[in-house]
């Protein structure tokens, strides 16, 4: 038998809730990439990320300011609405 690292594990369970509360796998996966493995971080973003969608801006737009303005919610917002 193989032993998965705790990490790895750490971050199944954690992609498995962040899958659960409805975002897709690809965005997941990629938030969890960008902020190195941090599961509040990736929430966070991908809350925002799909708040902003619904308010009819880019996703690659928001994922940009996103990570300028550290999932700074109001910061992001001011930035998008200036472009």
């Amino acid at each position: 038998p193989v032993c998965l690292p705790l990490q790895f594990l750490g971050y199944l369970g954690a992609c498995d809730r962040l899958l659960k509360q409805g975002y897709e796998e690809g965005q997941v996966e990629e938030a969890m990439e960008m902020f190195q493995y941090s599961e509040k971080k990736a929430a966070e973003f991908l809350h925002l990320l799909a708040q902003f969608n619904d308010m009819g801006f880019q996703q690659n737009e928001i994922k940009e300011v996103l990570l300028l303005c550290g999932n700074q919610r109001e910061r992001a917002l001011e930035e998008l609405v200036m472009k």
